[in-house]
């Protein structure tokens, strides 16, 4: 059967954001953010996602969770767990000026690690900090900084201490989530794990599922609006 045309629409409007013009092109813009040509082309086969993909895509879901029908959700951006786990919460209080995190039910923390990305979830409303890592590798310590970072925001913003007995601190097995296969596609990984903890879905793609994740992001951060 004929693809339908809408699909081929995409398809070809994908394949020019990587192929035609120049790499300063704009091809996005918002969440205060500017997303270029060469940022889009880091979704290419293989490609690493940049911070401003990341970034960008954590806006979208920011932007969906208003919605009907969907957790509360709150990002913090890619380069927040790098300056909290280098100063303390005294070098990033400023980060969350006139927001209160605890309204929210799930607060995403995208985390840079050198060559990696990896991505930590605080479940406010069932007390758990669980650590997704697509290479298996454990995060109890980064799980424990952003605990105590809590503790802290909650001290300072509302005067609540918070129990830290009753928090769950978990590192995802590779039994219970997905792994990547290659050595290029922590980025997307990281961006579907938020992608389904936000809608509150069980995690069930596959490494086959990558190269079908990067197109449709591209379309997805191109119209500002997730299919």
């Amino acid at each position: 059967s004929p693809l339908n045309p809408l699909f081929q629409a995409m398809e070809s409007e994908i394949s020019a954001a990587f192929d035609s013009g120049e790499p300063e092109d704009i091809l996005s813009r918002a969440f205060k953010l500017t997303v270029t040509r060469e940022d889009i082309c880091t979704l290419q086969p293989l490609g690493w996602l940049n911070d401003r993909i990341m970034n960008f895509y954590m806006g979208l879901l920011v932007e969906r969770s208003k919605k009907e029908g969907y957790p509360a959700v709150y990002a913090f951006n890619t380069f927040f767990y790098s300056k909290l786990s280098s100063t303390s919460h005294k070098g990033v209080k400023k980060w969350t000026k006139g927001v209160d995190i605890f309204e929210h039910d799930v607060i995403l923390v995208p985390i840079h690690l050198r060559i990696h990305w990896t991505l930590l979830v605080v479940d406010l409303r069932e007390k758990t900090i669980k650590y997704f890592d697509s290479l298996g590798q454990k995060g109890d310590h980064i799980c424990k900084t952003v605990l105590k970072y809590l503790e802290e925001e909650s001290r300072e913003k509302r005067n609540i201490e918070l129990t830290a007995s009753e928090w769950t601190l978990h590192s995802m097995g590779t039994e219970e989530i997905p792994q990547q296969n290659n050595t290029n596609d922590c980025g997307v990984f990281v961006c579907k794990f938020a992608d389904f903890i936000s809608r509150d879905k069980p995690i069930i793609f596959t490494p086959e599922h990558m190269p079908y994740f990067r197109r449709k992001m591209v379309w997805e951060i191109i119209h500002q609006q997730l299919l």
